[in-house]
């Protein structure tokens, strides 16, 4: 029987001992004072019959036995018991980079679908995580709070797109304040980011990221996704390829992808970089970058298959209102 706090109201029928207690010395109270007026106290022992020896212990057996009943009715009610559980967890956000760099093809299907199956592929292999998503691009947004509902996270995922933030660049501290704020009931050093980018058009502000982020405890794992030779960023309009993006001088822009950043963030945060071209290799090396940072953590669970032993203390109670009854023939109530 577990006495944890959800319960202990249940231990309020033990008021039942006192209030009996009280009615039982009332009761032979008002049994003494009812012979008073009846006969003098030296005429009473000749008046009335004697009492047993078993008179005087059956208050304390009435106690004892309303006492287990108490104890069996309390374990029958408790129908659930807390079970503390050790557990490795991380809390981990996915920032991800909403650019329309993303939409660059020197990675198939395009930078950001790689980005959205390494997200989706390295969930399938987490274990009793928690995880977010915040996608940025010149500002930031979160779309998906801290939870375990990881099919929840892959519909969330799916519908993500470049347009979905309208300011363009690539604002490092801005995601990571997003991050923080999503943060602020986890406890420091449970607090994982994995930022996917292709570090293009990068606002030169990853130090002030990586400030933010050693400020509020955050780990980062980067994973870099493009290549160095690069490619153009088509242009859509309504889903429909409109063209391809252009400088000032009408020249076809060529994104690259610009690791510099992506390593500072990570080396600077305890976390590590990884090249996100390779679909299954960038997903083994964030689970192992994550393991490597997962924090204990303690849980409480409540079990309904608590474990009961009402049936002994209801036992015991039988027994001694059985004694009770067997030795008291004649249902004598005196002290």
């Amino acid at each position: 029987m577990n006495w944890y706090l959800g319960n202990y109201w249940y231990l309020s029928l033990l008021l039942l001992l006192p209030l009996l207690g009280f009615l039982m010395l009332n009761f032979v109270r008002w049994k003494n004072r009812r012979k008073d007026t009846f006969a003098e106290s030296r005429f009473q022992e000749t008046l009335f019959e004697k009492k047993s020896g078993f008179s005087k212990v059956l208050p304390v057996l009435y106690l004892i036995a309303t006492l287990f009943l108490v104890l069996s009715i309390v374990d029958l009610l408790s129908g659930s018991e807390e079970v503390k559980t050790k557990q490795k967890m991380n809390n981990v956000i996915f920032l991800l980079d909403v650019s329309n760099s993303m939409n660059a093809q020197d990675v198939q299907p395009n930078r950001l679908d790689e980005a959205k199956n390494i997200i989706v592929q390295t969930m399938n292999k987490m274990t009793n995580d928690k995880v977010g998503i915040v996608v940025f691009a010149g500002e930031a947004s979160s779309i998906m709070p801290l939870t375990t509902d990881f099919t929840a996270a892959e519909t969330y995922i799916g519908g993500i797109e470049t347009n979905i933030i309208k300011i363009q660049g690539t604002d490092f501290l801005s995601g990571m304040k997003t991050v923080a704020e999503k943060f602020k009931n986890v406890a420091k050093g449970s607090r994982k980011v994995v930022l996917l980018s292709d570090g293009e058009d990068n606002e030169g502000n990853e130090k002030a990221a990586i400030k933010e982020a050693n400020r509020e405890g955050i780990s980062v794992i980067t994973v870099g996704i493009g290549t160095e030779e690069g490619a153009p960023i088509p242009e859509y309009v309504f889903g429909q390829l409109m063209g391809y993006k252009n400088d000032m001088t009408g020249q076809t822009v060529i994104s690259k992808r610009q690791i510099n950043a992506l390593q500072n963030i990570a080396a600077e945060t305890g976390g590590t970089y990884v090249d996100g071209n390779n679909l299954d290799n960038a997903t083994a090396q964030i689970i192992d970058g994550l393991k490597k940072t997962s924090t204990s953590s303690e849980s409480i669970v409540k079990s309904q298959n608590a474990i009961h032993y009402y049936q002994y203390f209801l036992g015991v109670s039988i027994f001694f209102f059985l004694l009770i009854l067997l030795l008291n023939p004649k249902r004598e109530f005196n002290i």
